[in-house]
């Protein structure tokens, strides 16, 4: 699931569908092979955003200053971008957060 990646130095890019107010918290691929998001957070005043951010640098054990939403804040299709680790080692914390390793 590798194309779902834009690669640049130590920055990985990718676009997240975000699925607020979910019954649990996980992230997943949809049955398009897109990553999506699922967070307990409503969709307003920017909730669902920070908890994204929480949600991801929690999960990939960064700061939060090291995620960033690049595009999409007003929409459930976030550009995603993270720095502050080796690229490698950050797709491969993904891809072990959506089990398909």
């Amino acid at each position: 699931m590798t194309d779902n990646y834009r690669l640049d130095g130590d920055t990985v890019s990718f676009w997240l569908k975000v699925k607020p107010r979910s019954a649990r918290e996980r992230l997943s691929y949809d049955a398009n092979g897109d990553l999506r998001l699922e967070l307990h957070a409503p969709p307003c005043e920017g909730e669902a955003n920070e908890a994204c951010v929480y949600f991801l640098a929690r999960a990939l054990r960064l700061p939060q200053s090291c995620v960033t939403i690049v595009s999409g804040q007003k929409s459930r299709r976030k550009l995603i971008r993270i720095v502050g680790r080796k690229v490698k080692e950050t797709i491969s914390a993904i891809e072990a957060l959506t089990g398909s390793r």
